[in-house]
């Protein structure tokens, strides 16, 4: 069964910009460049033939284009047990507004909803042993850290498939942001 997101993926410039920040740690693995998005939305493993109706659904949604911007860094987990670091992704209305609108698309074709509050980021990296030497300075050397702002024209269906390089990620569908 295919693992599926959906997702935001930036420009090429952006997410070179957001891979500068990915080095200087010891003990995590960085993602790499062309696997830099904003994930909307993680359905996790589902038999292939639900995704045309994911397509189907996730195609009707109509809303305009708008603007992100990434701003700051921070990490998921307890100090003692960090999973993952992250830049942060200014919170928007019209974001909210996509990330509510997949949510509810998908809850009527039978994915449920997410327990979690959306918490936008992009990850930088993944840790295992949840400990990495000198995030303090890492942190505090990059909190700053702002890109330019950037139109948000489409959202994406992946696939995900783990390998022991990391996972790699494969786009099953483009659903485009326009007025209607």
């Amino acid at each position: 069964m295919p693992r599926l997101f959906i997702a935001i993926q930036p420009p090429d410039d952006v997410r070179d910009r957001v891979a500068t920040l990915c080095s200087g740690l010891k003990g995590v693995r960085w993602v790499t460049p062309e696997n830099l998005h904003l994930t909307l939305k993680f359905i996790g493993e589902r038999p292939a033939h639900d995704v045309p109706d994911m397509i189907s659904a996730l195609g009707r949604i109509h809303l305009a284009p708008f603007q992100m911007t990434l701003s700051g860094v921070g990490y998921f987990g307890a100090r003692k047990r960090i999973r993952s670091i992250w830049a942060g992704v200014e919170r928007t209305e019209a974001l909210v507004n996509l990330h509510r609108r997949v949510e509810s698309t998908l809850h009527q074709i039978g994915i449920p909803r997410e327990d979690r509050k959306f918490a936008p980021h992009i990850t930088l990296a993944r840790l295992k042993n949840g400990r990495p030497e000198r995030l303090g300075p890492w942190i505090e050397a990059n909190n700053l850290f702002r890109a330019d702002p950037f139109q948000v024209a489409q959202f994406q269906l992946f696939t995900s498939f783990l390998s022991q390089e990391g996972a790699i990620y494969h786009p099953e569908a483009e659903f485009p942001l326009e007025n209607r």
